[in-house]
This record gives C-alpha cells, sequence and structure tokens, in this order.
C-alpha cells in the first residue's frame, strides 16, 4: 500500500469531492457526435481546437455542442440521425444520411476537439458560422459562442455581431484556415486572448 503525505498539499492530488463540477465524460458523449456530415458529402468541413483554461491549460473533460445551417444557408428540420441498438437502447452512431446541424463532441486528454460538419451558408446579414455552447469543470453556467469561418473578407466586415466586438477582440471568433477543408477554432475561457462569449437574454 503506498502511503501519501497528507502535510504537504502538493503531494495530494484532487478528488471529484475537491473539485467543481459537473463533470460531462458519462453518458452524454455518444459515438459519431462529431459526424455531423453526411458521409461522402463534397461540402464537409472539419473543424478542431483546443479548450483552455485562463492559465492556458487543458481541459480533458469539457466538451462542445455545435449548430449550423445547411450549405444554401437553412436551418435543418430533419429528426435526429442518432440510431440506437434496439436490443440494448445503446448508441450505434449516426446513419450518416441526414444533416441535423448539430453535434456534440468531447475533448480529449489535451484538451482537443474536432467535428466534421458541411460549411454553413450565410444567413441574412450575418457571415457564415457555427453557434458553439461550451460545457466544462468549473461553468455553473455554460458559455456561448461563435465560429465564424473565413473566405468572404466583405461578409466578415459587415456581419453585425462581429462590428459589434472590439476590433482587438474579434479574431477570437475567427476560425483559422488550415487549407484542405480544415479550421482551427480554439476555445479560452478566461486570461490572456479570451475568446468572446455571447449572452442570451
Amino acid at each position: 500500500m503506498t502511503k501519501i503525505d497528507t502535510s504537504r498539499p502538493e503531494t495530494v492530488l484532487p478528488t471529484p469531492s475537491h473539485t467543481v463540477g459537473p463533470f460531462y465524460g458519462h453518458a452524454l458523449p455518444f459515438p459519431g457526435g462529431g459526424d455531423i456530415a453526411p458521409i461522402g458529402h463534397p461540402d464537409t468541413i472539419t473543424v478542431q481546437g483546443y479548450i483552455t483554461d485562463g492559465e492556458g491549460n487543458p481541459l480533458p473533460d469539457a466538451f462542445v455542442e455545435l449548430w449550423g445551417a445547411d450549405p444554401e444557408g437553412n436551418i435543418p428540420q430533419v429528426d435526429g440521425s442518432i440510431r440506437r441498438d434496439p436490443a440494448s437502447g445503446g448508441y450505434l452512431g449516426r446513419n450518416g444520411v441526414e444533416f441535423t446541424g448539430w453535434g456534440r463532441v468531447q475533448t480529449d486528454a489535451n484538451g482537443h476537439w474536432y467535428a466534421r460538419t458541411l460549411r454553413p451558408g450565410a444567413r441574412g446579414q450575418h457571415a457564415p458560422y457555427l453557434s458553439v455552447c461550451v460545457f466544462a469543470r468549473g461553468l455553473l453556467v455554460h458559455l456561448y459562442t461563435r465560429i465564424y469561418l473565413p473566405g468572404d473578407e466583405a461578409a466578415l466586415a459587415s456581419d453585425p455581431l462581429l462590428r459589434r466586438v472590439d476590433e482587438a477582440r474579434r479574431g477570437t471568433l475567427i476560425a483559422a484556415d488550415q487549407g484542405n477543408g480544415t479550421y482551427r477554432f480554439d476555445i479560452r475561457l478566461q486570461g490572456e486572448g479570451e475568446t468572446v462569449f455571447l449572452e442570451f437574454q
């Protein structure tokens, strides 16, 4: 049996009772959560990034939910694409056909997440974007933000929400184009480079 010296706080690892929850690793993630785009769709893009805390440390037990319009800018109205095993009731993943525009992705041990979805079309005066909801330990209320996709600089410059954000912080809402239909969007919960979060009333 290993004996732990409890006289020095730095030698004692935190347990769930010492850590502010909630914890999202059980039951909420599901197979295919990040596979939002139908298999083989020509407009599929990959959005990926890291979630970090105020000190820049990765959050291994966070997750993001994404919602997005289809390539024509329409909000999908189809029923869910998740399949269940009729015998066990367990998740089998998506059927690979319908595009619901919604996904849920857990971060890995390095705080990394990714999702495959369709590049959304513009809606009204807004440049193309994905809506994001962030859940993480220590967040008793989840956070909302947007991922704007680069490519149409005129649309980004005229987007009504982006125009209201301080120019020095706008970049935290715009993904970086990494080529080959891949975009990087890191989420910093606080501190230097904090992502702009939105409040809905």
